[in-house]
């Protein structure tokens, strides 16, 4: 995950309510960004890993991204744009199918990137990807 955002998407972190924060969270927070030229809003909801031990969920942490909007779920290409925000080019980053009695879905409209902090992520051979 980068270590900071561009100036432009800082600004579009939500500072006051539900999931309010500060610069000082860093990656951390949840943003409103604007798809360029498009109009649509998309709500970014973000976490670097940092705390994942105190939430008890074990010392393997994971970066994660939720993208959602409200009448539709996000487009491979909105989905593209806030992985390029939010991780630099050389990182891979994974869109998780679990299986159906692992699966919890809170909104309709929601997708997640997930990036393991520890581990590098195991690739097919390049000419099939």
């Amino acid at each position: 995950m980068r270590k900071s955002l561009p100036k432009e998407i800082r600004k579009c972190r939500v500072r006051t309510g539900h999931l309010a924060s500060d610069d000082s969270f860093g990656m951390t927070g949840q943003f409103l960004i604007p798809y360029p030229g498009t109009g649509v809003v998309l709500r970014v909801i973000s976490s670097d890993g940092s705390g994942w031990d105190a939430q008890s969920l074990g010392p393997d942490a994971w970066e994660h991204v939720s993208v959602s909007l409200q009448a539709r779920t996000p487009t491979w290409d909105e989905m593209d744009f806030v992985k390029r925000l939010f991780w630099k080019d050389s990182e891979t980053v994974l869109q998780l199918h679990v299986p159906r009695d692992q699966h919890i879905n809170f909104t309709e409209t929601c997708l997640h990137l997930w990036r393991p902090k520890k581990l590098d992520v195991p690739l097919p051979p390049a000419r099939c990807v």
